[in-house]
């Protein structure tokens, strides 16, 4: 598992003959950072920083809030239909994402949002495993709990703000951290909907870097260990609540 980590980094270190020497030279001849000025100079990273940012900021936010506002719906409140609708939501999890490509693309396109970052932000506004993990956990929250807040005079809305969401933050925190996953390394769409540089984000940035004929091997990868550095240290940071979270709904 931790090969292709050690292999990218030591790629980066070398010049292109090297990475490209048969039979494979394990170490570069030389510890020098220059793919790393190079990558920096060929593709504008702080940019690409800032538009990956937004999109994994606004992408959690609104994927956490209405993952639990659905996964409370589905889990406690009574209404027609409702399993009808969360087999609904169920369907979208059996079908490859690419599916839903062409439609999302054309509704971007009729709103004039094609080539902005909010383009990038609205397929992944909701999340439908977001939806059933939350669901999950208000099912795992005791019945008691629910009956004496409501004998309290607690309305649904204050039942979910200060009784239920506060004994899912575990579970909130998993599907922000998968939603960042995912976000962070989403390639297709970023390159359907944003054309310009300036738009685009670190994963379609660094696609960029591959040429039709030729590839620069050490300038990619020192690209792409500068991508993946932030995700590593928000893992790390928050490795107990998602393991926690993975957990809890006994998904192993």
């Amino acid at each position: 598992m931790i090969l292709p980590f050690v292999w990218t980094l030591l790629t980066s270190f070398k010049t292109q003959a090297e990475a490209l020497k048969i039979p494979p030279q394990i170490m570069p001849n030389s510890w020098g950072t220059f793919n790393y000025e190079k990558v920096n100079e060929t593709l504008p990273f702080v940019k690409l920083f800032l538009n990956t940012t937004l999109m994994v900021t606004f992408r959690c936010i609104g994927s956490v809030f209405l993952s639990a506002l659905a996964g409370f719906a589905f889990a406690r409140l009574k209404f027609p239909l409702r399993n009808f609708f969360f087999m609904l939501i169920l369907v979208q999890m059996m079908v490859p994402g690419q599916i839903f490509i062409l439609p999302q693309y054309l509704i971007v396109s009729k709103l004039g949002l094609l080539n902005t970052i909010t383009a990038l932000v609205i397929p992944g506004f909701v999340s439908t495993f977001g939806t059933f993990l939350l669901r999950q956990f208000f099912l795992s929250i005791p019945k008691d709990l629910e009956e004496a807040a409501i004998l309290d005079g607690c309305s649904i809305w204050k039942l979910f703000w200060f009784v239920m969401l506060p004994l899912t933050r575990s579970g909130m925190v998993s599907v922000g951290i998968f939603t960042a996953l995912f976000a962070w390394k989403d390639l297709m769409w970023p390159l359907v909907v944003n054309m310009s540089i300036d738009k685009m984000t670190l994963s379609s940035g660094l696609v960029t870097l591959m040429g039709q004929y030729s590839i620069d091997y050490p300038q990619l990868m020192a690209g792409s260990l500068i991508a993946i550095v932030p995700m590593v240290i928000l893992f790390l940071i928050f490795q107990k609540q998602f393991l926690e979270g993975i957990a809890t709904t006994g998904i192993k």
